[in-house]
């Protein structure tokens, strides 16, 4: 702790510690004065050493006060200041909704250790790259959920993504409506009031609909254009997921192993986004940098200082080194002629 606040003091005249220099001659001085003025004489009797005292014992006292006073007016004198650093982002920003698959097979670990940790991992350092943003979070598997309705609160963001499971710990229905899905994060981010609105759709498959669907993707893909709704898609497996075949997910099931790369271009084309395809996380990474990259937001970052002068208190203190000094050198510490 103490550390950290020596740490933050500066000094705007450091030359003057030049003067310090002044405090080893002192000190010579009056060792040689001390040595020059101490009276001594031979004595015959067996104990003749005199018993120390108090005043024998502290009779430097004064001096090393005197000394003190000093330092701590030279420290003064170099203008020492305790400054803290503070910065605040203001700016205009960018509306987005994450809507991520959870479903069952997003737990296959073609991609280590698994789709969802890889796809939960490089979400939740994209959301604390983007410092101005309203972000949501949008789920879906055989069913869709708003997660977290967009907010500026990223902390909530953040708590959610770290928080989530594959199909929302069970939950949700078995299936991929990557449609309803889609139309509900346009519903969520169109009730905004930014001028740009982003959809990240990211998923392991294609669309795998139960009987009770309402929207498909074709429909969705309809409502974004509508609402002036940008959809970036990102399909998330190995190379070979874009032949449909049959794999076992983490819980041992078997799930279909297909990315209607397809449908996805066309989602994005038609918004004005674009589709990626990720087959690790080092290329996932890299399509949320390039998406972080054309969806920048207007951000200022106001940098401000608080300075703190402390050569007053170092003043007072040699102030009080002084009296000091002058109450030992005229009381206790006083000679007689």
């Amino acid at each position: 702790m103490i550390y950290d606040w020596l740490k933050n003091i500066t000094f705007i005249w450091p030359e003057n510690f030049i003067l310090l220099g002044i405090v080893p001659f002192l000190i010579w001085r009056y060792a040689k004065k001390a040595n020059r003025d101490s009276g001594s004489f031979k004595a015959s009797a067996i104990n003749s050493q005199t018993p120390a005292t108090f005043k024998t014992r502290f009779r430097h006292l004064p001096f090393i006060f005197r000394i003190l006073s000093i330092t701590c007016l030279i420290m003064a004198l170099a203008r020492p200041q305790y400054q803290t650093q503070k910065s605040r982002s203001e700016g205009e920003g960018i509306d987005i909704v994450l809507c991520m698959d959870v479903s069952g097979s997003m737990g296959t670990t073609d991609v280590q250790p698994s789709r969802f940790q890889v796809a939960r991992e490089v979400a939740i350092d994209f959301v604390k790259n983007r410092p101005v943003d309203r972000i949501g979070l949008v789920i879906f598997a055989g069913e869709s959920f708003t997660k977290c309705p967009i907010t500026p609160d990223k902390n909530t963001v953040l708590n959610q993504l770290q928080t989530l499971k594959i199909m929302d710990g069970g939950y949700l229905e078995i299936g991929t409506l990557i449609g309803e899905g889609l139309a509900m994060s346009v519903n969520r981010i169109s009730k905004g009031s930014s001028k740009s609105r982003v959809v990240i759709l990211l998923t392991d498959g294609k669309e795998d609909a139960p009987p009770t669907r309402i929207i498909d993707p074709e429909m969705a893909m309809e409502i974004a254009k509508a609402n002036n709704v940008k959809v970036y898609c990102v399909g998330l497996g190995s190379a070979t997921s874009t032949s449909e075949q049959m794999v076992k997910d983490v819980a041992g099931n078997m799930v279909r192993n297909y990315i209607d790369e397809a449908l996805l271009t066309r989602i994005a084309t038609s918004t004005g986004g674009r589709y990626y395809r990720a087959t690790d996380k080092a290329s996932l990474q890299a399509i949320y940098g390039q998406i972080d990259q054309l969806e920048k937001s207007k951000v200022e970052i106001i940098r401000y200082k608080q300075i703190q002068e402390m050569f007053i208190p170092l003043v007072l203190a040699a102030l009080a080194f002084i009296v000091i000094e002058v109450l030992l050198k005229y009381t206790l510490f006083k000679k007689f002629p």
